[in-house]
């Protein structure tokens, strides 16, 4: 039985501060946004907000302050909305999927359903040679609140249009991403799918008396990464490449 770094579960794990600075409906908070193929989950860790979530059942609001443990499946349009010092944990199911792109943002129609329009709408500007720190981190900040404006319009529009409009949404989500489908199933097939079989193994080998991968045991870390998410500043952690503190003998 081979040794396994993987992230409990599959999953992956950050930290959120939900952006603050009012949008144009007047509300503080995050870009809306679904993911198409994974879970999120929400443990609320300091301060108090809401999260706005739409499906075909129309408009939700969710009370948050901490303690509160909330997850949505893929579909799940959701928007964090700031109303003094949100702070998340953050659990993906699919680890690695989520950052190749599983998750679209709620842009006005005739963006999303253009695979150009919306790569352009989406992207942060890169750093560059020739700015400094400051420059760069105030052109970042611009193209995440245009973005989170473009979204939040798009999102009230979604709103407001019913489930009709939601499905042609889906749609276009489901059209910008096939293309990746492949990269993310070979992510899966290493990470989540991986993690399955281990746990196979463990038992089977439990079960005949053999406790041999007990002796493998290791500690892992993975130290935070500063980066800028849909919904705040993210402290990520990049769990497929962890740092192997006490790996076990070979």
């Amino acid at each position: 039985m081979t040794f396994t770094a993987t992230f409990p579960g599959g999953t992956s794990i950050s930290r959120l501060t939900v952006y603050t600075g009012a949008c144009s409906d007047g509300l503080e908070g995050g870009t809306p946004h679904l993911h198409t193929a994974s879970t999120e989950a929400y443990v609320v860790i300091g301060g108090r907000g809401t999260l706005q979530t739409l499906d075909l059942n129309g408009l939700r609001e969710t009370e948050l302050g901490p303690g509160s443990t909330v997850w949505f499946t893929p579909g799940t349009i959701h928007r964090a909305v700031n109303r003094g010092g949100l702070e998340v944990v953050v659990v993906m199911s699919n680890a690695g999927l989520p950052e190749a792109g599983d998750a679209v943002m709620t842009f006005p129609p005739e963006i999303v359903a253009d695979a150009g329009r919306y790569r352009e709408a989406a992207a942060l500007p890169p750093a560059t040679a020739t700015a400094t720190a400051t420059e760069t981190v105030q052109a970042v900040e611009a193209a995440v609140a245009r973005r989170r404006e473009l979204a939040v319009a798009g999102f009230h529009l979604l709103a407001e249009g019913g489930p009709e409009a939601l499905r042609r949404f889906y749609d276009s989500a489901v059209a910008l991403v096939r293309p990746k489908v492949a990269g993310w199933r070979e992510t899966w097939e290493s990470t989540v799918a991986e993690q399955a079989r281990h746990t196979a193994e463990v038992l089977d080998a439990l079960e005949r008396g053999d406790g041999a991968h007990l002796q493998r045991s290791a500690l892992m870390e993975s130290p935070p990464q500063e980066r800028w998410g849909m919904c705040g500043h993210l402290r990520a952690h990049d769990v497929a490449h962890p740092v192997v503190r006490t790996p076990g003998p070979s």
